[in-house]
């Protein structure tokens, strides 16, 4: 059974916990949906995942905005996108 990889911040040395993660990489959103990496990557290229951020090759999802977008049913991204200024502004 593999483990869902989260990218988290090292254990703040105080309590000796670490906070929870605010992004994830495609191999742990595939995990999180129950997908294939290679699944997530073509829902990426099609523009059916929340837009997401890039440093360099890496790509990651904001953690808290793929769970805001599987709360409003997994819109295509430009839905999201317009959802997304309808609900901060």
């Amino acid at each position: 059974m593999s483990t869902l990889r989260l990218l988290t911040p090292h254990a703040d040395g105080v309590t000796g916990t670490a906070p929870p993660p605010l992004v994830v990489d495609a191999k742990a959103l595939a995990a999180m949906l129950g997908l294939s990496v290679r699944t997530v990557r073509k829902m990426d290229a099609a523009g059916k995942l929340p837009r997401p951020l890039r440093f360099g090759h890496a790509v990651r999802w904001r953690l808290q905005e793929i769970q805001d977008w599987l709360g409003a049913c997994a819109p295509d991204r430009n839905t999201w996108d317009r959802l997304r200024i309808r609900m901060e502004g």
